[in-house]
């Protein structure tokens, strides 16, 4: 198969149950879907055999993330093309086919991403990929269409296709040599900002990745790790300062890094004001556990062959957002 549409599920029964018939009925003939199972213990498996036996399931052997979910999955998938789909997102018809022509037609791209609407509010876009990533030059991620918690109305304002920083775990197209050349995700990550981690190590071997909004699918989020989880708390901390260490200069990242400290323990006020203890715990235990695994990422850093910055906000994003008041995309006069 030239595409492979690979969908990860964990306990995800509801989900499958309610978007797979989507993606079934909206996915072109040339493409195959693939449900890989990460060790659920609901009945997703048996669910899945007995109402969808034309979709290909692969059962991986333990709950290893989001990151090492893929990856052993991937190793199993053979396609020149693969579309990493959460199992929460609702595809619309002909989703598919501006990603792949895109990818087929432009093979300076190594990732893409369609435009990402929120489920619930069909004229939002989603707080997760929304109209592409970027991120700020202390880590910071946010998108066109989403900064912060400031979720916009899409009226049209991110109808053209881009360059963007990086692309969305929760549906991007990838292309398998590349993938299988730069190591796939990173399964130390387990979840959150592996998908920023990997598109960073794209962008420093040349790829481009990109934001094709022909493509429209439309996303419930949440569904694995809610919003207010201190586990989550502790993998967006933790993660976000590995994928700093790995993909910058040394030198870089120690000017950030003493910045990112100072503002990681505003981070911890704020949590401790609003009474998230656990949060607090989680933002030092990411710390501590991120110095621990230093030397861990430093074997996995690859030679550079071009350090790309252009999607890179060369301002703090907390400071244009919390206190110069900028509240959407446009706001930020982003040129690079």
């Amino acid at each position: 198969m030239k595409t492979a549409v690979v969908i990860l599920n964990w306990n995800g029964k509801k989900y499958l149950k309610k978007f797979l018939p989507f993606a079934i009925k909206h996915t072109t003939d040339d493409a195959e879907i693939v449900v890989a199972d990460n060790n659920s213990d609901d009945d997703s498996v048996l669910f899945l055999k007995e109402n969808f036996p034309s979709v290909t399931l692969i059962e991986n052997d333990e709950n290893g993330g989001f990151a090492k979910g893929y990856n052993d999955a991937l190793q199993h998938v053979n396609a020149d093309y693969y579309v990493l789909l959460n199992s929460d997102i609702e595809v619309t018809p002909h989703w598919l086919d501006p990603l792949v022509n895109f990818m087929d037609n432009h093979p300076e791209a190594a990732v893409c991403q369609p435009k990402i609407k929120s489920y619930f509010q069909k004229d939002h876009f989603e707080y997760a990929g929304a109209a592409g990533g970027f991120i700020d030059k202390y880590g910071y991620p946010f998108c066109r269409g989403r900064l912060f918690d400031t979720i916009e109305i899409d009226n049209g304002q991110y109808d053209d296709p881009t360059d963007i920083f990086w692309a969305t775990g929760a549906c991007m197209v990838v292309r398998a040599n590349v993938y299988h050349t730069l190591g796939g995700l990173d399964n130390d990550f387990f979840a959150h900002m592996e998908e920023i981690d990997f598109c960073w190590r794209c962008k420093n071997q040349g790829y481009a990745i990109k934001y094709i909004p022909e493509s429209t699918v439309y996303h419930v989020g949440g569904g694995t790790l809610p919003k207010n989880n201190p586990f989550k708390t502790y993998l967006n901390f933790r993660n976000n300062l590995s994928l700093l260490f790995k993909n910058q200069s040394p030198q870089s990242f120690q000017k950030i890094y003493r910045i990112r400290i100072m503002l990681d323990l505003i981070a911890s006020l704020k949590f401790l004001l609003s009474g998230q203890l656990r949060d607090v715990a989680a933002v030092f235990r990411a710390h501590r556990d991120f110095r621990k695994d230093k030397p861990k990422h430093a074997a996995k850093k690859l030679p550079v062959k071009e350090r790309n910055n252009h999607g890179i906000y060369q301002r703090s994003i907390v400071k244009d957002y919390y206190l110069k008041g900028k509240k959407t995309f446009i706001d930020l006069h982003f040129n690079n």
